[in-house]
């Protein structure tokens, strides 16, 4: 089994996330953090785009997913968006993080990390 991996890091998104009042009316931005498997070896037999993972397109789908969120948890947020890629692309797993910068005073980043694979899809 190949480990090669793409990466997408720091992809900011403004939405609406939180649980406190304000935060249900103002919209505030989410840094993302994407891995995502592909076997690079396969991709690189032809050079062409099809045969890998592209990641403009998943890069757009999670854009369009967060934006038109309103989750009260970063916990909901990442957990949905992860199974939303497993149905919505042909990959094994995901591993992702959901920064949410400024969420405690005197802390550059707060947020989750999980990994989510085609098993945790519902049945």
């Amino acid at each position: 089994m190949k480990s090669d991996i793409i990466f997408l890091r720091g992809l900011e998104v403004e939405c609406i996330i939180g649980f406190i009042d304000w935060e249900r009316r103002v919209k505030q931005t989410v840094v993302i953090d994407l891995e995502l498997p592909v076997d690079c070896q396969n991709a690189s037999i032809r050079d062409e785009v099809e045969d890998t993972l592209d990641y403009k397109k998943v890069a757009k789908r999670v854009i369009a997913f967060v934006e038109s969120s309103e989750f009260k948890l970063v916990e909901t947020m990442a957990n949905r968006l992860a199974l939303t890629l497993l149905e919505e692309f042909a990959i094994e797993w995901v591993r992702l993080s959901i920064n949410k910068p400024g969420a405690i005073r005197g802390s550059r980043d707060v947020g989750v990390a999980i990994e989510r694979s085609r098993a945790d899809l519902p049945r």
